[in-house]
């Protein structure tokens, strides 16, 4: 009887410990912070956007091309900036309402002769894409020329090693960085101390992503990384490694940088040795 109870006994304690291995968590494999980045993409809509998980406003405020600050002063956020998921936040300050006009008399005027009319139609609409074209280039070089005024502390250098295949456009849908192309893995370094204000994979276009803030008008952005070994908040002196050169979003391994200015995209060639 007492070989039978002892067996008994036996069992139990194996059936506890059976049960208790199975609770324990599973092991954690080993991976890369890159590799457990969400696949979200953040999508503005009418100026408007409601925060999810992962989020920082320096990141919605790169997606929608705007100064940080502006729209921290728009949705009354204070620095460090902090928001919450669920949180509605108004990106622009919305148009005002124009007001309807009242119609006005019929003036009489001389006929003009149809195929004149015609020629000075053709001859303005020709004109508007090179007007449009002027302004934008006009627009860009303002922006530059007061970005390199206030360049004077931040002392650049190139973010990797490689063959530039694209350079900075100033038009409306040009590429907005420089394309550093290397092998997979190649070291990408922070092009200036700073501060990470993003680390992940949310912004449409630009696969695992780094945005480096180096002072309140300039932010720095490295694209397509195979693997990012910073993340947010960390501090970073110019020439650390903060990633591996890779093609996540991309059709080719190269790095993606960007500066910019106040919000806005600048030329990094004016900028790096």
């Amino acid at each position: 009887m007492q070989a039978v109870n002892t067996f008994i006994i036996l069992l139990l304690i194996v059936f506890i410990s059976g049960c208790s291995s199975t609770q324990k968590p599973a092991p954690v494999t080993s991976l890369t912070y890159a590799d457990s980045l969400s696949s979200r993409k953040i999508t503005i809509k009418n100026n408007r956007y409601t925060v999810q998980k992962g989020d920082t406003l320096f990141a919605i405020a790169f997606t929608a091309n705007r100064d940080v600050r502006t729209i921290a002063a728009l949705n009354n956020i204070k620095p460090p900036y902090t928001i919450f998921p669920g949180q509605k936040l108004v990106l622009a300050k919305p148009k005002p309402r124009t007001k309807k006009s009242t119609p006005h008399k019929v003036v009489k005027t001389k006929t003009v002769d149809k195929k004149q009319k015609n020629n000075k139609l053709a001859k303005k609409d020709l004109a508007k894409p090179k007007q449009r074209e002027y302004v934008q280039k006009q627009a860009t070089q303002k922006v530059s020329t007061a970005a390199s005024k206030k360049n004077g502390k931040i002392d650049w250098q190139w973010p990797a090693q490689g063959q530039i295949t694209k350079r900075f456009s100033s038009k409306e849908q040009g590429y907005k960085g420089l394309q550093i192309k290397n092998k997979l893995g190649t070291s990408v370094s922070a092009a200036a101390a700073g501060t990470v204000v993003y680390a992940g994979s949310a912004l449409r276009g630009y696969g695992n992503l780094i945005i480096l803030k180096h002072s309140d008008d300039y932010l720095s952005a490295y694209a397509h990384n195979d693997r990012l070994l910073v993340r947010e908040q960390q501090k970073v002196k110019a020439g650390q490694k903060i990633a591996e050169m890779g093609n996540t979003d991309a059709t080719q391994t190269a790095l993606r940088f960007e500066i910019r200015f106040k919000g806005q995209a600048v030329n990094p060639k004016k900028y790096l040795p």
